[in-house]
């Protein structure tokens, strides 16, 4: 792996920065170099962050020096191939399209010209990639929609978004695992639960991740309470 650019970030982070552009090659790059660091660099890192196009590797700088954790970042990411892609877990997530659930639905429909049942069908129809996990603690950015769903954020944002709510904007998808505030289209809803504190491991998707949404009723959204 040959094309990137490692820079500091602070005193105690590095950046490693891929092609700044949201795709599944450079994040399928990413996931696998912060595989590789977790793997080679264990005594010289406290976390590692993968965003869209970048790693971002965290370390204590009153005991590891930043020069030489870059020079062995370099030789982690060199051992790679330039193609390296790495898929994580397939996860599918049952959603309830609409209605009180989904209080943007017919704004996203009238948007893509097609009918709300359309606009299920769409959203439902592609395996998305989890690109980020962010904002608040587990939510999943994922991509991208189809091109006819690729409307911006709401003008105004809410105040008070469900916990479980599934949403769209500028060409991505998520699950909020919180209530909070939030702009984006509120199209459903889902059990799902993107976090979780009494999990082993809290956060459900990571960057790599698939994820499929499957539409349920009203009735079969309840029994999974």
């Amino acid at each position: 792996m040959t094309d990137l650019r490692i820079v500091p970030a602070g005193d105690a982070a590095l950046l490693v920065e891929l092609p700044a552009r949201i795709d599944p090659a450079v994040s399928g790059q990413a996931v696998a170099l912060a595989r590789a660091v977790r793997s080679h660099c264990t005594s010289s890192v406290r976390d590692v962050v993968v965003g869209y196009a970048s790693v971002t590797i965290y370390f204590d700088p009153l005991h590891v020096d930043a020069t030489a954790l870059e020079e062995e970042l370099r030789q982690v990411a060199q051992a790679l191939p330039d193609h390296a892609i790495e898929d994580g877990a397939l996860i599918d997530v049952d959603v309830c399209y609409g209605g009180e659930f989904g209080p943007d639905l017919a704004d996203v429909a009238a948007f893509a010209k097609a009918t709300e049942d359309e606009v299920v069908r769409l959203h439902s129809a592609t395996t998305y990639r989890v690109y980020v996990v962010g904002f608040v603690p587990g939510f999943p950015y994922m991509a991208s929609v189809h091109p006819r769903l690729a409307l911006p954020r709401r003008t105004t944002p809410r105040t008070r978004v469900p916990a479980g709510s599934v949403a769209i904007a500028a060409g991505q998808t998520g699950i909020y695992p919180i209530e909070t505030p939030g702009g984006w289209h509120l199209i459903g809803r889902t059990r799902v639960k993107p976090y979780d504190d009494s999990r082993a491991e809290p956060c459900l998707f990571r960057p790599g991740d698939r994820v499929r949404f499957h539409s349920v009723d009203r009735g079969e959204f309840e029994r999974t309470a």
